[in-house]
């Protein structure tokens, strides 16, 4: 309680001084405050900052569009001047848009595209994203004002093309969490940081945008890492939005004056990442038998208190026809015990599994900061207990997570660049590669036939005959499972209105902080 007290003075105090240091000449409504659960700074997007073409800071060559967040959101050029051309196998001839400058005042051109693409593989980067770009063979200047992708595959290279563009005398040759940009970005976007310091970032709306000048002028960003602190700061109204766990989100609804929520859909899921190392867990009879004696619908219902959906496979509905309504796993726990009992996991005197000397036990760590993650990790736990199987939920920090995934399950999220089926499948289903994410697959399990299935999907165009190597390739999974997956988020978040119109939620990743929700076009709002 003392911490939470705490972080909730340490938030007041920094928007005390947000409200107190704005400039004269805006209009009092100029100004949005949001509680950000997300550390500040980190700006820089050859690491990872906004790879999802989502930010107030930085455009991409393309961004995510939509009207509704049931749906994959089309890709529509930002800083591309239109549609990919076609140029060759596998080659597209992109034209960029003419009188683009960043926030420090330079000029956009192609040497800014080249720079920042080439940056992302270079060993001395050492990127935590060079596998989402691991498509991109080569990226070219054409003259200044275009320049020419190639990629290993013949599917769409919008997907890829995403990230922010930074000024190419910003690119350096050295670690990119140890970049100016990280604190200091220059982006084409439509807002530039002002200041930063670690509790409070203040953003102002630039004049020369290439889009136009957003109405809204100011936005503040004070970090709030603890779940009860923002839910607090919104029922004070002390900040303008915020987002919330489902715990928290209807706690707030309808408190001083106005406040709304909204949920938002996402290819977001949670679930958990078993141990190759453990005896149980690296028994794929045991791995189904999990997947089938838990009751998604009820973790729904009971964690998520509704605002999210089951998730068998990390293949959300929202990718049409490329999703498999049949390989779902049907809740059955007299199936699930029948599997183990057929393995030879038998329940020992008390009442835990065994077989040859091994019990069917295992450690669940989850990030001791999320208490979404604590709720899962709990419920998953309580629901495997039926089936003989002891699982013993535990909050820690990622530090000693990221050393523990040999040994010990984890509960993970994914979905981070969800706008291609490729990368929202490929990198959690087949066997880990020299540049793998340690959250990729963790324990390196893998259905037969999966990792052909997977390579082929991603080199192959839109159109019927992926989306059915994508259905084959869930219904290999569902046969022999790597992880259990357990549900898909709906984002949860609650705002003042304050008048504005604002831009329809889309269907979002995995980072779903406050640069989402009703937030994720802010320089598209007006009055």
């Amino acid at each position: 309680m003392k911490s939470r007290v705490a972080l909730a003075c340490a938030l007041s105090a920094a928007l005390a001084v947000a409200a107190c240091s704005g400039s004269t000449t805006e209009e009092p409504g100029d100004q949005i405050v949001l509680a950000e659960g997300y550390e500040l700074g980190g700006y820089n997007p050859v690491n990872g900052y906004a790879e999802s073409g989502v930010s107030p800071i930085y455009d991409g060559l393309f961004r995510p569009s939509a009207t509704t967040d049931t749906v994959v959101p089309e890709l529509v050029p930002a800083l591309a001047g239109e549609e990919p051309q076609p140029a060759g196998p596998n080659r597209w001839r992109i034209p960029l848009r003419p009188g683009v400058t960043f926030s420090d005042g330079s000029t956009f051109d192609s040497a800014d595209v080249v720079a920042t693409y080439n940056a992302v593989p270079d060993p001395r980067v050492a990127s935590e994203i060079s596998t989402s770009v691991a498509p991109v063979v080569s990226i070219e200047a054409d003259g200044p004002d275009a320049v020419v992708v190639e990629l290993d595959t013949a599917a769409d290279p919008k997907p890829y093309l995403l990230l922010g563009i930074l000024p190419s005398e910003k690119v350096e040759a050295k670690p990119a969490a140890d970049w100016a940009v990280n604190t200091e970005p220059v982006g084409t976007g439509p807002y530039r940081l002002e200041s930063l310091r670690p509790d409070q970032a203040v953003l102002v709306a630039r004049e020369d945008y290439w889009g136009g000048a957003p109405q809204v002028t100011r936005l503040v960003y004070a970090y709030a890492p603890d779940d009860n602190a923002r839910a607090q700061s919104m029922v004070s109204g002390a900040v303008d939005g915020t987002n919330l766990p489902p715990r928290l989100v209807d706690s707030v609804k309808g408190s001083n004056g106005d406040v709304q929520t909204v949920a938002v859909r996402s290819a977001d899921w949670r679930g958990i990442a078993l141990p190759a190392g453990n005896p149980f867990t690296a028994d794929v009879t045991a791995r189904l038998a999990m997947n089938i004696g838990v009751d998604r619908d009820a973790m729904v219902r009971d964690v998520l208190l509704g605002y999210g959906s089951p998730a068998s496979t990390p293949v959300a509905a929202a990718y049409g026809d490329a999703y498999d309504p049949d390989a779902q796993y049907a809740f059955d726990l007299d199936r699930a015990k029948g599997l183990l009992d057929d393995a030879g996991w038998r329940t020992g005197a008390d009442q835990v599994r065994e077989k040859d000397g091994a019990r069917a036990s295992f450690e669940l760590l989850y990030n001791a900061q999320d208490t979404l993650r604590r709720d899962l990790a709990v419920a998953y736990a309580a629901a495997m207990k039926p089936l003989g199987v002891d699982v013993r939920p535990r909050g820690t920090s990622w530090d000693e997570i990221d050393t523990r995934f040999a040994d010990s399950a984890v509960v993970l999220g994914g979905g981070s660049t969800p706008y291609s089926i490729d990368s929202q499948v490929y990198d959690t289903l087949h066997t880990r590669v020299p540049d793998s994410s340690p959250y990729s697959n963790p324990g390196n399990f893998t259905a037969p036939g999966m990792d052909a299935m997977l390579e082929q999907a991603s080199r192959s165009p839109s159109g019927p005959a992926k989306d059915e190597l994508y259905r084959r390739i869930q219904a290999a999974y569902t046969a022999a499972p790597s992880h259990v997956f357990l549900v898909f988020l709906h984002h949860t978040y609650s705002y003042k209105d304050l008048g504005w119109q604002q831009s329809p939620p889309i269907m979002e990743p995995h980072s779903h902080g406050v640069s989402w929700g009703p937030w994720w076009n802010l320089a598209a709002w007006t009055r």
